[in-house]
């Protein structure tokens, strides 16, 4: 996931022009055969990650000529809205990667072909249960799991060894602690947390054993007492000696990620899909200085992140031929070959035990990661889980300057009661 969540593409779409037309080609016909051309879009990272997935989607066209690959990649903070405006009318492509929290959104928009019983699913079995579970709505498979991923305390273990911490701090008041005696030996900030942004203070609800909501319940808990303290805690992390202050510029992640990958901070809360990035970073030309553990644990004594990732969907309004030709596109890029690629070439974590081979696994972030996923809690299937993420990150950016947390979190209940008609407060 998640260089940050985007808007609710249910609540407000977008109008945005297309270039990119889906369903093209010569068997426009709906014949499945016959030379077709699909339009991919990828939401990865445009330099560290895209390149290499445009690699693979030349493998596959290597493999199938008579399938051509129209590769585009879109923004990950402008996807979900392009493809809800593009789905809705013209332009959509025929396949695309799909957050696991838009999956659901989209196939209750009638937007997603299922794909039980069609190629893209044959080799389910081969993936991990809870990942397959998330690409399902109301009991058919919208989506074949293409990465998966988690948050973790990421550490540059050499500062911690400076400040004589010898193990990775397992609860909220430990990492304070590191964070003030790094500051103190090292001279560099202990910790800098993500202001801002729902997705990075998930940690702090679980950790006092609540969430957002309770789905099966039909329950908003985002201001119960539990959200309270969790949210009470998340603010002592910019607080608390050493601890860097909260960072509400538009600027902030690239701000975060600078002072880590430089040394300037020892410890963040941070995903796999910044490995490669921070590979490049002058505090981690030795690779085996990036320290990799679960994120702390609460008062609760629970600890967890949300499950994130990506998916590979098709478009149900594509005809028959670019679905058919869709479907083997889906099932070569969610392959054990082609997870393994991928992991290799961006750090990023398979979705199947059969693509964690040696080599892979050769990767000290990638080893890191696929342990903290254990830990990993899985999104409910509600459909407008992602869309929850807004309006808690814009009060949280509130809440850390100066508005009670009591305030802010009723603000996010008020805000959630409008999207989940049925559920109560």
């Amino acid at each position: 996931m998640r260089r940050g969540i985007a808007a609710s593409a249910l609540v407000v779409a977008l109008a945005v022009s297309m270039a990119a037309c889906g369903s093209s080609g010569s068997s426009s016909d709906g014949k499945a055969d016959g030379p077709v051309t699909l339009t991919y879009w990828d939401t990865s990272n445009a330099t560290n990650e895209a390149p290499n997935y445009e690699a693979l989607v030349k493998k596959f066209q290597a493999a199938n000529p008579n399938i051509t690959v129209d590769f585009v990649n879109v923004p990950f903070d402008q996807a979900q809205n392009k493809l809800q405006t593009a789905m809705g009318a013209k332009g959509a492509p025929d396949v695309f990667r799909s957050e696991v929290g838009w999956t659901a959104a989209f196939a209750k928009a009638g937007f997603l072909e299922p794909l039980d019983g069609t190629p893209a699913t044959t080799e389910s079995g081969s993936f991990q249960p809870s990942l397959v579970q998330q690409a399902k709505y109301e009991g058919k498979t919208y989506g074949v799991p293409l990465v998966t991923d988690t948050l973790g305390l990421l550490y540059n273990k050499e500062l911690f060894a400076k400040a004589g911490i010898t193990t990775a701090p397992t609860t909220w008041d430990e990492l304070k602690t590191a964070a003030a005696a790094v500051k103190e030996k090292a001279g560099v900030d202990g910790f800098w947390l993500k202001a801002a942004d729902g997705y990075y203070a998930m940690p702090f609800l679980f950790g006092e054993g609540t969430d957002t909501v309770d789905a099966a319940g039909k329950k908003i808990t985002v201001s119960s007492p539990e959200a309270v303290k969790g949210i009470e805690t998340y603010k002592t992390m910019f607080t608390s000696p050493g601890t860097a202050k909260a960072d509400v510029t538009t600027d902030a992640y690239a701000h975060m990620m600078d002072a880590f990958n430089s040394g300037k901070v020892a410890a963040i809360i941070q995903g796999p899909w910044e490995i490669t990035n921070i590979y490049k970073g002058t505090a981690f030309a030795d690779k085996t200085n990036l320290g990799i553990a679960p994120v702390p644990a609460g008062s609760a004594g629970k600890a967890g992140a949300p499950t994130g990732g990506h998916n590979i969907s098709v478009y149900a309004g594509a005809d028959k031929a670019h679905k058919a030709a869709a479907e083997k596109f889906a099932a070569f890029m969610t392959s054990a070959e082609s997870q393994a690629f991928i992991a290799q070439k961006n750090s990023t974590l398979p979705t199947r035990a059969d693509a964690f081979t040696p080599e892979v696994k050769a990767d000290p972030g990638i080893a890191g990661f696929q342990a903290v996923l254990s830990s990993a809690r899985p999104r409910p299937e509600l459909p407008e889980y992602s869309s929850l993420f807004a309006s808690l990150g814009t009060n949280l950016g509130k809440v850390v300057q100066g508005t009670s947390t009591q305030d802010g979190l009723g603000t996010v209940a008020t805000d959630y009661a409008k999207l989940l008609p049925g559920f109560a407060k």
